[in-house]
């Protein structure tokens, strides 16, 4: 996808260093930072350098080669992989990435182990791209279906970002909006802001004006008036861990949301590579859902009038203040998942299915 006119891939490795796009600095500042050993890349799971599930399991790969390139040592390596896969708990697709690699590692001969490393990380991040291509192809018969029915504007709700930042490229929720652009399908978007870190405001919204996509940023307890008015054709959020009965955890405030669309008839899809999938945690109580620091919540950062980053305190030094991170969806309230291999109704029956 592009920024200022150029194409980038939100993570990639060149002269033994691995690259990636500062996501807190978004959107008044791009910089490509460089990761140069497992704890760069740590560091950057942990504060959101990068963030959303399938860029996680891209950068953990990626982290794990580094490891490899700074110490082969067994017992370093092994070190390394437990740290990144608690830098942060909630999003699936960063232990299935490190698993992935480890396995590959596992009975090879120590001059073999960094090139195998680095080929599977690659791999991984070219697999994920391709599967947001297809995501798009797929929830892109959806909005042709309500264009075919409206023939005007196609408005959609999203929540947080799961656009191409979120991910190696194309996105999973906005895919099909960036299909449907660039087949000429008039789409807008309605970007809820998503408190705390803004990441709808900040990085959504910064994405589609790239791209040229319509977009409006709202306020994240508007979506609910908006589909009472009618004014919200198709919700389309990503997810963070979907579990095999299609329960969806994703960015706290998505539940509201399914709420909304479900008291008013709108439909709520959840685009998603399989590498989200969780085929082992049976109850969504049995998610690891992420705590975050109380100060992005009690402060928010922006651009002075000398266009520097300020972090300023909004609330009363004496509030006490709970940073829940994401929330879980029941699949009762979901459409449909839509999925590199298609779209499926959110059941174990059916991914099984799809991806027996």
């Amino acid at each position: 996808m592009k920024i200022e006119g150029k194409e980038y891939r939100t993570i990639w490795f060149e002269n033994n260093i691995v690259k990636i796009i500062d996501q807190t600095k978004l959107p008044h500042q791009f910089i490509i930072k460089e990761l140069k050993t497992v704890k760069d890349a740590i560091n950057a799971i942990k504060v959101m350098e990068v963030r959303g599930a399938p860029l996680i399991g891209g950068t953990a790969a990626y982290g794990l080669a580094l490891a490899v390139q700074e110490n082969n040592d067994p017992q370093f390596i092994k070190k390394s992989a437990t740290e990144l896969v608690q830098s942060r708990p909630t999003a699936i697709n960063l232990k299935w990435a490190v698993d992935r690699v480890i396995k590959k590692l596992t009975g090879i001969n120590s001059d073999q182990l960094l090139s195998i490393a680095l080929n599977e990380a690659k791999k991984i991040c070219d697999e994920d791209e391709k599967f947001c291509e297809n995501i798009g192809i797929n929830g892109l018969k959806v909005i042709e279906e309500i264009y075919n029915k409206k023939k005007d504007t196609v408005n959609i709700l999203t929540h947080c970002n799961a656009g191409w930042l979120a991910t190696i490229n194309w996105g999973t929720a906005t895919s099909p909006i960036y299909h449907a652009h660039k087949k000429g399908i008039p789409v807008h978007v309605w970007v809820d802001e998503t408190r705390p870190r803004n990441q709808g405001a900040n990085l959504t919204s910064y994405e589609l004006n790239e791209e040229e996509v319509p977009n409006t940023i709202i306020a994240d307890n508007t979506g609910g008036i908006l589909m009472q008015r009618g004014e919200v054709d198709m919700c389309i959020v990503g997810t963070d861990r979907t579990l095999s009965n299609g329960d969806v955890c994703n960015k706290i405030g998505t539940y509201l949301k399914a709420l909304a669309a479900h008291d008013n008839n709108v439909p709520f899809y959840v685009a998603l590579p399989s590498s989200t999938i969780d085929w082992d945690i049976k109850d969504a109580k049995d998610i690891p859902i992420e705590e975050r620091n109380s100060e992005e919540l009690s402060h928010i950062e922006g651009v002075d009038e000398n266009n520097q980053l300020k972090k300023v305190l909004i609330y009363p030094n004496k509030s006490k203040v709970m940073n829940l991170a994401f929330d879980v969806t029941p699949a009762k309230y979901v459409t449909g998942l839509i999925t590199e291999r298609g779209i499926t109704e959110p059941s174990f029956d059916s991914l099984n299915k799809l991806f027996k």
